[in-house]
């Protein structure tokens, strides 16, 4: 039989406040959960707007520990009550210490267990995008998490212009990478329709990404929404998503094509990481 597994990501705008985010994102795991979704992603930082485009200490107020925190702990009893896994992008403050935050994604299971969390890794300060006021690089590495649709990995927005972390976690057996977003319109418009892909193709396996969609209050970035999945070949599967509006993106991910890809284009087999000393010099 194959491995058939339907994911959802879900676009949205910003609606003014935390509590009524969260209540959106509960309300279209709902649906997903009614049209047979097994798997769910947010969006990047999903319970805020996007707050990086401007440098204002009042958004450390949008940051909870992770897995002890409210939110997490109420995605889990979602999980539960859903029976999907949920991949959910929170603003993370460390939970040693203090003033140490990070830019978070906590993976939850099917029956509600919290798995780990991916911690974004590369982390941009340009104007519009002033990520190092809010975050501190990520150093848990490139998790792979068991869950019960299959081998899951993170990676977050801007980590998606680095192919170095997208292998890391197709060596560490990731059949499925999710890849929340908050990017605007402009140059990168392009690259989101191949940056993405091309990951699935060196890889060989399946991607989801979601990116947010409208213009919210902080700035006058026109988020571009155009979520997607794709396969292990880097073909969309169905329509991205719309470009102006919200919407709830389901699609089918038949498993068995990873070994079916990876047999064909033998990629890992044909690495020569003895060659590439110079790659990770500073």
């Amino acid at each position: 039989m194959p491995r058939m597994v339907r994911g959802a990501l879900l676009q949205a705008e910003w609606t003014g406040d935390k509590e009524s985010m969260i209540q959106k994102h509960e309300q279209a795991a709902w649906e997903a959960c009614r049209q047979g979704a097994q798997v769910m992603l947010f969006q990047e930082l999903f319970y805020g707007p996007y707050f990086c485009q401007v440098q204002d200490p009042q958004y450390y107020g949008y940051t909870e520990k992770i897995p002890d925190g409210p939110t997490t702990k109420r995605m889990q009893d979602l999980a539960r009550q859903t029976g999907m896994v949920l991949v959910v992008p929170m603003y993370e403050e460390d939970e040693k210490a203090s003033g140490i935050y990070y830019n978070t994604a906590a993976v939850i299971d099917a029956d509600g267990s919290y798995l780990g969390k991916y911690r974004k890794t590369h982390i941009p300060h340009v104007k519009g995008f002033w990520e190092k006021f809010y975050f501190r690089p990520g150093n848990l590495g490139y998790p792979v998490f068991e869950t019960a649709i299959g081998k899951v990995g993170v990676y977050i927005c801007y980590d998606r212009h680095f192919p170095e972390g997208a292998r890391a976690l197709g060596l560490n057996g990731a059949e499925i990478v999710f890849i929340p977003s908050a990017t605007s319109r402009g140059l990168s418009e392009y690259l989101w329709r191949i940056e993405q892909v091309s990951h699935a193709v060196a890889n060989g396996y399946f991607v989801g990404t979601i990116n947010r969609v409208g213009i919210e209050p902080l700035g006058d970035d026109d988020f571009y929404g155009q979520s997607y999945f794709c396969d292990p070949r880097g073909q969309f599967i169905g329509d991205v998503g719309n470009a102006y509006k919200e919407e709830l993106v389901l699609r089918d991910m038949d498993l068995d094509k990873i070994n079916e890809v990876r047999q064909t284009w033998q990629f890992f087999r044909d690495r020569r990481p003895d060659a590439y000393n110079d790659l990770v010099r500073p």
